[in-house]
This record gives C-alpha cells, sequence and structure tokens, in this order.
C-alpha cells in the first residue's frame, strides 16, 4: 500500500527540501505540496492522506491552529508540526494538540522516527 504525505509549508523551497528528505526514505510514498492553510483542508479532505508535515510559522494560520483542526477533522491523521521555533511552549501545544514537534532543520531520523511512529499508531486503530 501506498502512503500518501501531505506537506504544508509557504516556502517552495522548504517543501523541496522535506520531499527530498522523504524520497530518500520511502520513494514510494505519494507527495502532495499545498503552500496555505485554507488548501490544506480542501487537499485533506480531496486526496485523504496518511501523513501531514506542517510549516509551524505561515501566513494567516499557523501550523499548531492547522494540526488541531486536522485532528479534529481527522483523528487518525499522523501530524507533525516543523519548526526551527523549539520552544518549550510551542512544543507542548503541538504535543496538545495530538501532532508531534520536529525540529527544523528537519533530518532523516527525525522523519523517519516521526513516520514510523504514526504509522504504529495508524496500525493500532485498526
Amino acid at each position: 500500500m501506498t502512503r500518501k504525505v501531505l506537506i504544508v509549508d509557504d516556502s517552495k523551497l522548504a517543501r523541496m527540501s522535506v520531499v527530498k528528505v522523504l524520497k530518500s526514505l520511502h520513494p514510494d510514498y505519494a507527495c502532495v505540496e499545498v503552500g496555505d492553510a485554507n488548501q490544506t483542508l480542501a487537499t485533506v479532505r480531496q486526496e485523504a492522506p496518511d501523513f501531514v508535515l506542517l510549516d509551524f510559522n505561515m501566513p494567516g494560520k499557523d501550523g499548531l491552529t492547522l494540526a488541531a483542526e486536522l485532528r479534529e477533522l481527522n483523528p487518525s491523521i499522523g501530524v507533525a508540526v516543523i519548526s526551527a521555533n523549539h520552544q518549550i511552549e510551542v512544543i507542548e501545544r503541538a504535543r496538545a494538540t495530538g501532532a508531534v514537534f520536529i525540529r527544523k532543520p528537519l533530518t532523516a531520523e527525525s522523519l523517519a522516527s516521526f513516520l514510523a511512529g504514526a504509522a504504529g499508531q495508524d496500525k493500532l486503530a485498526q
């Protein structure tokens, strides 16, 4: 079964970087990219991704607000908030939404850990 990952970042360069790391780990995973929160909700409804990787700092809605909305929309979706802002408050707020917090710059190790954990939770829910 091919997994689908939605990558949300207002920076095209940042999205390309995430895709590169993801494809190095799982070349078979399908990647869908969007640049803002409004596109994200519509894309989740349409594409039904298994995982969502969210930038924290975006115009309009930040990644934490969006993570909470995604969890309401689909409680079993794997959500990670990626940010260079690794203050305890941000990390705790991410966890409170049910999202995993990943520090920028994104590494293969941190992404692999998130994907393995989220995939394991998905199996438990079935």
